[in-house]
């Protein structure tokens, strides 16, 4: 079965109140939603897609010098654990130009591709950081300036055969960070979504769009009203799998708590501060990645 994914118009939130209602109530309900009608050019989106590749392609020795500047912000190769998933990533690139250097200088990527991806990166970084400011406008707070917030500029290389249908590209899990931006593959299926009723639903992609994943630190900043969202991604054929977007993390001094503003409108806060190293670090020493390290952080009311 297909998940219901709700959509939303990036030009109309800017017309009515209509689309903030869409926006704020597939935030709270369902963790995830599609951004159509942004600025991104899809001749862009498309370049980068194809960079993508060419990235992937490289001998494994040329993509090893994609060190990681914070766990999983560089290369990650197949591991027997994790046969079919490749990342490669930047980390911080709005915040230090020299990291989109070492990236391209590392990797000898040519100067056109080079372009393609500080074009993009710069492109979906401002779109990432809009979107977050518009979620947090849905809940009354403004003045958040999730334009200084690090991200990872991440791209992910699924390798599906015929013997690996049924198998996991990746294990079910929330994202740590605020949002994910992802520019889903158009034409190789496998991400689903867990949703309420505890069944996972297959995420139909569509051509030119975001699809939006609010993640631990989104929860948490919302005093738990937004929804981070459990999912995988599963073998359903034979193909490659490019997805690649803005993992938004946290804010720069790593503290995560909510606004006194929204705490004071929920009269309590629902989780203790704490930072986004810990809950980083918590995740990769005891392998809880679906949203279930929070509970350690959770506040009796």
């Amino acid at each position: 079965m297909e998940a219901s994914v709700p959509v939303v118009d990036f030009q109309k939130l800017s017309e009515g109140e209509e689309e903030w209602k869409k926006l704020r109530e597939a935030c709270e309900k369902c963790g995830c939603f599609r951004v159509i009608n942004h600025p991104i050019p899809e001749t862009l989106m498309a370049e980068m897609k194809s960079v993508v590749k060419f990235v992937h392609d490289l001998p494994l020795d040329t993509k090893m010098r994609n060190k990681s500047i914070i766990p999983d912000s560089g290369f990650v190769p197949p591991i027997p654990t994790s046969p079919l998933y490749e990342g490669m990533g930047i980390y911080d690139m709005h915040e230090s130009p020299q990291a989109l250097e070492d990236f391209c200088t590392q990797l000898d990527l040519p100067q056109y591709h080079r372009q393609i991806v500080k074009t993009y990166g710069q492109a979906i970084h401002d779109l990432a950081s809009t979107i977050s400011q518009k979620m947090a406008k849905c809940l009354g707070i403004v003045g958040v300036d999730f334009k200084d917030w690090p991200f990872i500029l991440r791209t992910i290389k699924y390798s599906f055969t015929p013997e690996n249908v049924g198998e996991m590209g990746v294990q079910v899990h929330s994202d740590t960070g605020f949002i994910t931006l992802l520019q889903d593959d158009e034409t190789v299926s496998g991400l689903e979504l867990l949703d309420d009723s505890g069944s996972f639903k297959a995420v139909p992609p569509k051509s030119g769009s975001f699809l939006c994943l609010i993640g631990d630190v989104g929860h948490v900043w919302s005093n738990g009203k937004f929804w981070n969202v459990r999912h995988r991604v599963i073998c359903k054929g034979t193909g490659t799998r490019y997805s690649f977007g803005a993992f938004m993390l946290a804010p720069r001094d790593g503290n995560v708590k909510a606004p006194a503003k929204l705490v004071e409108l929920d009269n309590a806060p629902r989780y203790r501060p704490f930072t986004y190293e810990d809950l980083r670090e918590f995740r990769i020493r005891t392998g809880k990645r679906a949203g279930e390290v929070l509970d350690q952080y959770r506040i009796a009311l």
